[in-house]
């Protein structure tokens, strides 16, 4: 059922991602050549004007064939329509098709999203609220009730905001044993709570026995659902970009990134997980590796959508065609990095589950 579910999942991200560069070049004059469903070999396919739609044997994704994508085709092609080429289309033209890709996979974000608020899910925010307190717990004996809201925890003259879950955990070990004060928010009033977290708790009780939660859920009306999709749409995504900048910026100088770089057999693994909690959790989590997928296309690396936009900011700027040679040559060993980063980080998704 996993792997089902994760091939359905991959074959609507690259769908929807290959249907937005289909629309665009349609609607920029673009000649259409192929619209595959999965990858060749192909099994079968049906020519409707000028497009042939074909169905493919591997069935992970898509893709579209344009006229005319790279300047050399126009070499070895018998039947060549200038005007219809991507690779003769202006800057800006090219630029559209190539974006409408990444848009396309924010708009599925961005609608998933808003049908979960309309239902109601669980979202993170920068608050911990006490979720429940264990019976006899040093948290129940200090007067800690359900739904209090934590804000800070203060040792001797140390002070500490808390703004996630981590935050608490790490800190109430760290005190274990000493008198610590939590601030905390109850019926919108500031109360102190003095408290010693314990050294050895109970199996299943944390040092001061409660169970915490950063989510809330949140839930619209149907009329207000796209708006506040739309918010949280480009909330996530700019949560991507910063994470991914902060990621490169580690590998650069050779130190361990601070998140978990996932491949196909992470992907699937969640996916896996997503399954066990519903339907709406398999379509948050749908909308988050759309929302990635956006991000990551974009990226100015030979071979992705963002690789294709410097080439075509530098054929506006210099009004000047890239080389074809250099083109081929670059999108081939962008292509063949991109693989092996793939193969990589798979295998150290392979070594993470049997650690």
């Amino acid at each position: 059922m996993t792997i089902i579910v994760f091939i359905i999942i991959l074959g609507i991200l690259v769908l929807i991602h290959e249907l937005g560069h289909f629309i665009a070049a349609k609607k920029q004059g673009i000649m259409v050549e192929e619209f595959g469903f999965g990858y060749p070999p192909r099994l079968f396919g049906i020519k409707k004007g000028e497009t042939l739609y074909s169905i493919n044997l591997i069935p992970i994704g898509g893709f579209v064939k344009l006229h005319g994508e790279e300047y050399g085709e126009s070499d070895k092609k018998k039947l060549f329509i200038k005007e219809r080429a991507f690779s003769y289309k202006k800057p800006w033209q090219k630029s559209l098709v190539v974006v409408a890709g990444a848009v396309s996979n924010f708009i599925l974000g961005w609608v998933l999203i808003s049908f979960l608020f309309i239902q109601g899910i669980p979202a993170p925010t920068d608050k911990v609220f006490i979720e429940q307190v264990q019976k006899n717990s040093p948290a129940a004996q200090a007067g800690i009730k359900e739904k209090d809201t934590v804000i800070k925890i203060s040792n001797n003259s140390q002070q500490f905001s808390i703004k996630s879950t981590n935050d608490f955990i790490s800190l109430t070990k760290k005190f274990a044993g000493e008198k610590i004060v939590l601030t905390i928010i109850r019926n919108d009033q500031e109360k102190k709570i003095s408290i010693v977290p314990r050294k050895n708790p109970p199996s299943g009780q944390g040092p001061l026995g409660i169970t915490i939660t950063n989510f809330v859920e949140k839930k619209y009306p149907w009329y207000q659902a796209p708006f506040y999709g739309l918010i949280e749409a480009f909330n996530i995504t700019r949560m991507i970009v910063v994470e991914i900048i902060k990621t490169l910026l580690l590998l650069i100088s050779f130190k361990k990134p601070s998140v978990d770089i996932t491949g196909p057999i992470g992907i699937a693994r969640f996916t896996g997980q997503a399954i066990k909690f519903g339907s709406n959790a398999i379509m948050e989590l749908v909308a988050l590796l759309s929302l990635n997928l956006a991000v990551i296309n974009l990226l100015p690396f030979p071979a992705l959508d963002g690789g294709h936009l410097v080439l075509n900011l530098y054929e506006w700027i210099t009004r000047k065609r890239v080389n074809k040679t250099f083109e081929k040559y670059l999108n081939f060993f962008g292509f063949l990095l991109l693989l092996t980063l793939v193969v990589l980080i798979s295998i150290n998704d392979i070594i993470k589950i049997y650690k």
